[in-house]
């Protein structure tokens, strides 16, 4: 594990489209974070900057973010060493050709990287930091080459800051919770930040008849639209399906990343979707339940089974997956298609601590990327 500062001090571009749900741009902003806490300057080119005031509105020393507009204006812009292309997002032609006319008149090295998405999946590991030629465009000439974040050794790891575990020693709960004006009177804590997952009431039917009182914290935008309408339904249809209020609710505002992070620390158990928010519910070390992004292919199927395995989850916390992701074909062994009880969480909680040492003692992915584009030709 490396997460000194580094001797090369490199310039990057960073190049981030926002599709919908802005994972893309928090993975990219992190991105750019951790490598200003390694000694890097960064440029984070975002097409919809928006998102930034809210997830990150204080900035971080050494980023600047720039919008990336269309048509692309590169007069005036010296190319950094490094650039990186999120998830396929094609970057500026115009920039390209800036960045190859630096490159050829300075003699410096081509370090172009087409950042993938985060899977557990084995190709993975076959497939990281492979050369690309580009063989037209601006770019002609010059390699591509394709880092794959992962779970393994072997891949390109996973963003972690360089204070994370001393921010998770000093972290006060209580005072936290206080200071978010969340009424906690010592009930179980579950985070909800989800899409529309279809057994949402069924979770809340059990946890209302549950004999421990929980107080869900629910994340802004859709995941508090689904919580609203899983509650009109239920209340519909079992009028008197929390008569008890053992279940109560706080909604909250959109959550700085630093804050997101403090709600994983704080819940004792964590529904979680896509990406960025999977990797941090990872290194919150608590019971964690994943919704995966859906795919019209159903790619994610194998890429859920394939975190899974990984994982080395136990069988519940695996068939507790497979509901929740919806995925009817493997709900064979799940009675009536619901939900499995909520009584293995202690061994969930196992799981993940386990899962967070190991990951602890592997490469981050920042501090990765710059051995790599140091040797990199």
């Amino acid at each position: 594990m490396n997460t000194a500062p580094h001797d090369h001090n490199f310039r990057w571009d960073i190049f981030c489209r926002v599709i919908d749900n802005f994972g893309d741009v928090g993975v990219c902003w992190r991105l750019a974070v951790n490598l200003a806490q390694r000694g890097q300057t960064v440029r984070l080119w975002v097409d919809d900057t928006a998102a930034l005031a809210w997830m990150a509105p204080g900035g971080a020393p050494g980023v600047q973010v720039h919008r990336w507009t269309s048509p692309f204006s590169a007069e005036g812009i010296t190319p950094g060493e490094v650039m990186i292309e999120a998830f396929g997002c094609e970057v500026a032609p115009e920039f390209v050709a800036s960045y190859a006319y630096y490159i050829r008149t300075t003699g410096r090295k081509c370090r172009w990287i087409n950042l993938e998405y985060l899977t557990a999946e084995s190709y993975a590991m076959r497939c990281h930091s492979l050369p690309s030629p580009v063989m037209d465009g601006p770019g002609r000439g010059l390699v591509k080459h394709f880092y794959y974040p992962g779970f393994a050794p072997g891949t390109g790891g996973l963003l972690r800051e360089t204070n994370l575990t001393a921010r998770q020693a000093a972290f006060d709960r209580a005072d936290w919770l206080a200071r978010q004006h969340i009424g906690w009177c010592g009930e179980r804590l579950v985070s909800l930040f989800c899409y529309e997952p279809p057994r949402l009431g069924q979770l809340l039917e059990a946890l209302a008849a549950d004999a421990r009182p929980t107080l869900m914290l629910v994340a802004a935008g859709r995941s508090a639209t689904a919580l609203h309408e899983a509650v009109d339904a239920l209340n519909k249809l079992k009028p008197l399906w929390n008569n008890h209020f053992t279940l109560s609710f706080s909604f909250l505002p959109t959550l700085a990343q630093v804050d997101f992070d403090h709600l994983l620390w704080s819940c004792d158990l964590n529904f979680v979707r896509g990406e960025d928010s999977l990797v941090r519910a990872i290194w919150a070390g608590r019971p964690m339940i994943w919704q995966i992004y859906p795919q019209s292919d159903d790619a994610h199927q194998g890429k859920l089974q394939a975190f899974l395995d990984w994982l080395q989850a136990p069988a519940s916390l695996r068939q507790f997956h497979l509901a929740w992701n919806n995925f009817e074909a493997n709900l064979h062994a799940i009675a009536d298609d619901t939900l499995p009880p909520l009584t293995d969480i202690n061994r969930w909680h196992q799981t993940l601590r386990q899962a967070r040492q190991t990951l602890l003692q592997q490469d981050d992915l920042a501090s990765a990327l710059l051995r790599f584009t140091a040797k990199t030709n």
